[in-house]
């Protein structure tokens, strides 16, 4: 499908998705207000909950730096949101594993997150929330492969 879209589509589109992702943001640190984490702390955890990951990998996840990000995981273990542990394969290697106390923060904060959506599309039918986000998905693939090449 290589049809050209209008410019002004495209500007509304980038408009309204740049809105959407703020007014999520600002929902987001209203949750936030009410557990003892940061927004860029929240970001970090979401990334540790897949798995493990090492400052650097960490860093170059959230796109802060390598020292920014050694002092937010040093605030989170004080927090004991994450602990550091030594690479079994390779001690000079070390890992952030979040804890319980982590998890169960970014669970909550995701499930507020779904519930403030889930009252946003009330007034949705069901189609148009399927096709919302078959609409979402295919943008983010797209995204993804334009990203990746």
């Amino acid at each position: 499908m290589n049809q050209e879209i209008p410019e002004e589509t495209i500007a509304n589109l980038e408009k309204q998705l740049r809105y959407i992702s703020g007014m999520i943001k600002q929902n987001g640190r209203k949750i936030l207000n009410h557990y003892p984490i940061t927004s860029p702390q929240f970001i970090a955890l979401q990334f540790l909950i897949d798995g493990d990951l090492t400052i650097g990998e960490l860093s170059n996840k959230n796109g802060l730096a390598f020292s920014t990000t050694t002092d937010l995981v040093d605030r989170l273990e004080k927090n004991e949101l994450v602990e550091r542990i030594k690479d079994t394969s390779d001690r000079r290697v070390v890992r952030i594993h979040i804890l319980t106390k982590g998890r169960t923060i970014i669970e909550e904060v995701i499930q507020k997150r779904q519930h403030y959506l889930g009252e946003v599309l009330e007034n949705s039918s069901i189609d148009q929330t399927e096709a919302l986000n078959e609409m979402l998905t295919h943008l983010y693939e797209e995204m993804h492969q334009v990203n990746d090449n």
